[in-house]
């Protein structure tokens, strides 16, 4: 488990009977009109946990699994069990991003210089803590924090004291790429409910987003807090590199364990190369969308090109690093 103080993944939940949680249902009633429909919700996981071996939100498809030898020649009931794993990652890497951004907006709102921007990230704070009921209503069970890459990475970004780090890395390039990830896994769920659920994420998103980028434009970006925003973002980006390390695990916990040229096989089957350089190019727009009102993302973009952390990594490679 990954222990922190902003990211709050190790924080206990309550259960439904606590006083507190009751207050909660109320507080959220007010904010979420769907909450009645979380039982019916929660009954139909519960159900097709026991008759499928697992809810599957997304196909094949989605996770570039149609071209996967292995995958295609599985027998139907491990087909199901990987496409249950995947899809659940999705939620629980949306459920810990949301966590960890109430985290960061109550911090963000202590850092406020101004009343308008305390008021604003009060409001955030609230968003994301609605984000995370709506997520959590589709998860059998609450996860818990593994040592996954991502969470760590997220775990110890929120620890920093350096706010034009926190405002470029967390707002600018994080919250425009979930931005563009919420779109993408919305418009290809199966399911209408959590398609909508995640579709409504959009608008506070991109919000988020827009706020970022103002006040990084404000902020006076110390050559210390630049080179900080570097070495952390050739850590996010070597991550996107690595490519779909979370599916090929999923396989791996069904089949059993790959040899390294099984491993290189399927990094070649899900053309991981060019799903990479996709979303490594996505993320280089986003540094450089901010460009237009601050030119210390270009210094930015420039140091972390002359780094290649914008080359997706070859399949060998991310064999190496499974």
């Amino acid at each position: 488990m990954i222990k922190n103080t902003i990211a709050g993944f190790d924080l206990p939940n309550l259960g439904e009977n606590d006083k507190l949680h009751r207050v909660l249902s109320s507080t959220l009633k007010s904010r979420w009109v769907s909450e009645t429909i979380a039982p019916e919700i929660q009954n139909c996981n519960s159900h097709a946990e026991v008759e499928d071996g697992g809810v599957t939100y997304w196909d094949p498809e989605y996770f570039d699994l149609k071209n996967v030898k292995l995958f295609q020649e599985s027998r139907p009931e491990e087909q199901q069990k990987i496409l249950h794993l995947c899809s659940r990652g999705l939620l629980e890497e949306a459920y810990f991003v949301e966590k960890s951004g109430m985290g960061y907006m109550a911090k963000m709102l202590l850092l406020a210089e101004s009343t308008e921007e305390r008021m604003i990230y009060g409001l955030f704070s609230a968003e994301e803590a609605t984000h995370l009921s709506q997520v959590r209503q589709f998860l059998p069970s609450e996860p818990v924090a593994t040592s996954d890459g991502f969470l760590r990475f997220l775990s110890d970004l929120g620890e920093s004291s350096d706010k034009a780090l926190l405002l470029f890395v967390i707002q600018v390039v994080l919250e425009g790429w979930g931005l563009s990830h919420y779109r993408s896994i919305s418009r290809s769920c199966r399911d209408r409910s959590v398609a909508e659920v995640l579709t409504g994420f959009l608008q506070d998103e991109a919000r988020h987003n827009s706020t970022g980028v103002i006040l990084f434009d404000r902020s006076n970006v110390s050559v210390t807090s630049r080179d900080a925003i570097v070495e952390t973002l050739t850590l996010f980006l070597g991550m996107v590199q690595a490519g779909p390390q979370r599916v090929v695990a999923a396989m791996e916990k069904v089949k059993g364990h790959f040899s390294r040229s099984q491993k290189v096989k399927l990094f070649e089957e899900l053309d991981t190369e060019t799903h990479s350089s996709a979303r490594l190019a996505t993320l280089r727009s986003l540094m450089l969308g901010s460009a237009n009102v601050s030119p210390v993302p270009k210094t930015i973009v420039r140091e972390l090109e002359e780094r290649g952390a914008f080359q997706s990594f070859p399949a060998s490679q991310c064999a190496a690093l499974a």
